[in-house]
């Protein structure tokens, strides 16, 4: 592999207080060197980052699809796969074939399946999971509703050292429901359910945690209520950390206006102040992880009555550029983006990545913050591109992608101007 040298790059590294302009050179798999002014060795490729970002892969904790397109197109170096496949990953043989799905170009992380078949009854072989290369136990995309078995999974999986990976949604409470309890649904006539259906779930699980000192996950949190049980949770100590999807963060459920099948999300989309608490949870760390929740669907499944629609939406593209514009919004810092995107995850479930230092891997993202384009559905990379944010401008294009020091995708990028006509290295811009 040759060496590559990105010089003039605004590094973002997740644990410092600013981003940097320096250079940093990526020697074999790993970064070899950061620094301003650095030689490039023989051979070298250099690419000229004029100010771009230059940050760690994205590690998505939680993908329902291996879709390796949508992965690359959207910085994703590594991706959590959730056990809810066809069949679900609750064989060892399956977990290792899950593996492999995406090389060699995104890591591919399988979450066992809870219980076989995810259907909440017996318990999944954990021991034999792990050890074919499972990195944590998830319930997939329904909590496990018998708490005596939910126990138990906390319990082995404590015993092994493997997160628990929890949906956060009481089944009896929401079965049958499209959306959230509120006046949007009234207006709408949809099935609805409370949005204490989730407070329900994460208050449960977490005390159920704790009985087995058990490390909990939760996949999703999107209330007030839910961000507020994580936040005690983690102030008494509990080992538990939590996720949510831009949609929570950046949309209520005025999105359903029009009966929009794209915005049928599970959770389903919340009332203005479970946005608000969901964008200060990021913020102020309550919530460790902004992950897409990938769950693309065919036009066939998403072009229905919304009550038939299926909920899920393509998330891999646009994570980036939505997280960016959760920073343009002032809820977040490029620091603090970059943790949630990419340390918090790969520290939680025990991977590679998430830091630019000497010796930290070298799958790296290089992005103009500043090219604008529009979120077009029907043009999304990857499987399909059902999506709420469809005609959404948004600022963030991926100019390169790294993984394990090898170039994906992308050339060196263009310098990109300052306000004064030059270029990010000082250079007068050609008349």
């Amino acid at each position: 592999m040759r060496p590559i040298l990105f010089r003039d790059a605004l590094l973002v590294d997740p644990v410092a207080a600013e981003p940097e302009r320096a250079d940093l050179l990526v020697a074999g798999r790993s970064i070899a060197a950061i620094g301003a002014g650095l030689g490039a060795p023989d051979g070298a490729e250099i690419v000229a980052a004029g100010g771009c970002l230059l940050a760690p892969g994205i590690v998505d904790a939680c993908v329902f699809r291996a879709d390796i397109e949508a992965a690359v197109a959207g910085g994703v170096t590594a991706a959590l796969l959730m056990p809810d496949q066809n069949p679900p990953l609750d064989d060892p043989a399956l977990v290792e074939r899950a593996l492999r799905l995406g090389k060699p170009r995104v890591w591919v992380h399988p979450l066992a399946a809870a219980t076989r078949g995810l259907e909440g009854r017996a318990l999944a072989e954990l021991a034999l999971l792990r050890e074919a290369g499972a990195v944590g136990v998830a319930t997939g995309r329904r909590a496990v509703a018998d708490s005596a078995v939910m126990l138990r999974v906390l319990t082995y999986a404590a015993g092994l050292g493997m997160v628990v990976v929890a949906h956060a949604e009481d089944g009896a409470l929401a079965a049958g429901a499209v959306a959230t309890e509120g006046e949007m649904a009234t207006r709408l006539g949809l099935p609805a359910a409370p949005a204490a259906a989730e407070a329900l779930a994460i208050a449960r699980d977490l005390r159920l945690a704790r009985e087995a000192g058990a490390a909990l996950h939760i996949a999703c949190v999107s209330t007030a209520e839910g961000v507020a049980l994580v936040r005690a949770a983690k102030a008494a100590g509990q080992d538990v950390t939590a996720a949510t999807a831009p949609e929570y963060a950046l949309l209520n459920d005025h999105a359903l206006m029009g009966f929009r099948s794209f915005a049928r999300l599970s959770p389903p989309l919340r009332q203005e102040e479970d946005r608000l608490a969901v964008r200060a949870g990021l913020g102020d760390g309550t919530i460790d992880m902004l992950v897409s929740r990938h769950d693309p669907r065919t036009s066939e499944e998403k072009r229905l009555p919304f009550a038939d629609a299926a909920p899920g939406a393509a998330g891999l593209a646009t994570l980036l550029p939505l997280g960016l514009l959760l920073v343009a919004d002032g809820a977040l810092s490029l620091s603090q983006l970059f943790d949630r995107l990419a340390r918090a995850p790969a520290r939680r479930f025990g991977l590679a990545g998430g830091r630019l230092c000497v010796g930290a891997p070298a799958d790296l993202v290089l992005v103009d913050p500043k090219a604008a384009w529009r979120i077009e559905a029907d043009r999304l990379p990857g499987l399909s591109g059902n999506t709420p944010f469809d005609g959404l401008p948004v600022e963030g294009r991926l100019r390169m992608l790294v993984k394990g020091g090898e170039p994906l995708c992308g050339a060196p990028a263009t310098p990109r101007r300052d306000e004064a006509g030059r270029f990010g290295d000082g250079r007068a811009e050609r008349s």
